[in-house]
């Protein structure tokens, strides 16, 4: 039984007696077992820190992008063993895995161009003989705490601004797929990166708490569902840190009467059931403006999710495979049957997949539901499975109240060939990202990654410029060189620039 340790100090330590079992979701099979730290591993990954940190401050921008590039270089060379291993723990097929390796490597790009993103600001002048500047500073110590949906993507969002900022970073990763993080760690290590400024610890709920509680880690980001996005909040803000914690989704897709509908259902059943909808930024929900746009959306969609073909990992041909574990599996299952009891017209029921050889696999073929109504709990709250809920709306202003009124506000698309209604939309619409006639709005990495409400907790967002403010603190110096002459100022009032 392979076992999957931390890597602490620049290498692989094995501690502490509790482990969780690694699943292969293509067969139900355990594959690895983590070990799950605690207070001791932490303050063992803190101390390596610690002890790595002056040095890596002491390191221009520079030459830390030049380990960013070296880290993309093999990352990009290594990322059929990433897909693979991401895979084989996750159960998302190989072309998507190779995507969330992707999606995570534009934001490490984006940190190869640090020396300018950390640049200050400068006023000669702003007093007689007195200027100001302003420089970025790292905070220190710094932690992730990442999901399972994205084990490649997310971690790289996090650490790669946070360390070319100059900060250590201490991850801690999903315990249902571990291994892709410790991976990408080894290949920072191999990139140049000294041991102790990129960290792994496994763990639960333990770990989590030791991080949030640890009072020489200075900030923390962190991704999963809403309610544990709000305790991590809480408990990091109350223990002095700066938090951003992004939390779960419910987004939706309106669909003018102008709609290309073909176009529509082509992205809807990618956004929908990629990665057998286990994404924050899935669209779970389709909202079709006027019956008539309802009845041609859905009789589109039942034969494009009959053709949907759901297969293990390594498929070349599935659209999607297994979800996570036999726990998950038992939940999506469970909303769709809350969706039933509440009155929801199943049209398409994906329970009871089975695929030959793989019947233990955490399957679950596509689902569609259509009549759902905003009063129903399981629209209300994020199933995070191959599930799409159609919710009719019989006007444009009904179409924004929807996601606008919902507890989640993480993205939400519009599909029209109308300017005029897919501008007033973005503008009014209570959502924290957009896509016109995009399914999946995710920013590019220069650009930032955020919700609104229930979907994110904190005050600044990921990636881009954004990152940069986390995970660094601003210094404004104001300086004067006497001449030697007296100023003749008064010492004892206020200081003026005027």
């Amino acid at each position: 039984m392979r076992n999957i340790d931390h890597f602490i100090g620049g290498g692989a330590f094995a501690s502490g007696e509790r482990h969780s079992d690694v699943f292969d979701p293509n067969n139900g099979d355990v594959q690895a077992r983590v070990r799950l730290g605690g207070e001791a591993d932490l303050q063992r990954a803190v101390d390596a820190a610690n002890a790595a940190l002056p040095g890596w401050i002491a390191t221009n921008p520079q030459r830390r992008a030049r380990v960013m590039f070296k880290f993309k270089e093999l990352v990009e060379k290594n990322i059929d063993e990433l897909a693979l291993l991401l895979s084989s723990e996750h159960g998302k097929v190989i072309a998507d895995s190779k995507g969330d390796v992707q999606r995570g490597l534009e934001v490490i790009e984006f940190a190869c161009g640090i020396p300018h993103a950390l640049k200050g600001e400068y006023t000669q002048g702003a007093g007689p003989g007195i200027d100001v500047f302003s420089m970025r500073q790292p905070l220190g110590i710094v932690a992730g705490i990442t999901p399972f949906n994205v084990p490649a993507m997310i971690p790289m969002w996090m650490f790669g601004v946070a360390i070319a900022c100059g900060n250590a970073f201490i991850l801690k990763p999903s315990e249902r797929d571990p291994s892709v993080p410790v991976r990408l760690a080894e290949l920072m290590k191999e990139a140049g990166l000294p041991d102790g400024i990129l960290q792994v610890v496994q763990g639960d709920k333990e770990m989590v708490d030791a991080i949030l509680d640890h009072p020489e880690i200075k900030a923390v980001s962190f991704v999963g569902s809403s309610d544990i996005a709000h305790y991590v909040y809480r408990r990091g803000v109350a223990a002095g840190k700066r938090v951003q914690a992004m939390g779960g989704a419910k987004n939706h897709g309106i669909v003018m009467p102008d709609a290309d509908l073909d176009q529509v259902v082509n992205d809807l059943t990618g956004a929908a059931f990629g990665s057998a909808g286990e994404r924050c930024m899935a669209l779970p929900v389709v909202v079709p403006v006027g019956e008539k746009t309802a009845e041609a959306l859905r009789e589109k969609l039942i034969p494009a999710i009959d053709r949907l073909r759901v297969g293990v990992s390594t498929d070349a041909e599935a659209h999607y495979g297994p979800v996570v574990n036999a726990a998950h599996k038992q939940r999506i299952e469970n909303y769709i049957q809350m969706c039933v009891d509440e009155g929801g017209e199943l049209v398409v029921d994906g329970r009871g997949f089975t695929l030959q050889g793989h019947e233990n696999g955490f399957f679950i073929g596509p689902t569609l539901f259509d009549r759902v109504q905003p009063h129903f709990q399981s629209y209300q709250e994020e199933i995070f499975g191959p599930v799409l809920q159609i919710v009719r709306a019989d006007s444009f202003e009904e179409a924004v109240r929807l996601p606008s009124d919902h507890q989640y506000g993480n993205g939400v698309a519009i599909f029209t060939r109308n300017g005029h209604a897919a501008r007033e939309f973005a503008a009014r619409v209570n959502v924290g990202m957009v896509g016109i006639n995009v399914p999946i709005p995710v920013p590019v990495a220069y650009h930032t990654f955020g919700g609104w409400k229930r979907s994110a907790f904190g005050d600044i967002n990921q990636h881009g410029m954004e990152g940069v403010r986390f995970w660094t603190k601003t210094k404004t110096v104001t300086q004067r060189w006497p001449d030697g002459s007296p100023s003749g100022e008064n010492a004892f009032v206020i200081p003026t620039m005027g």
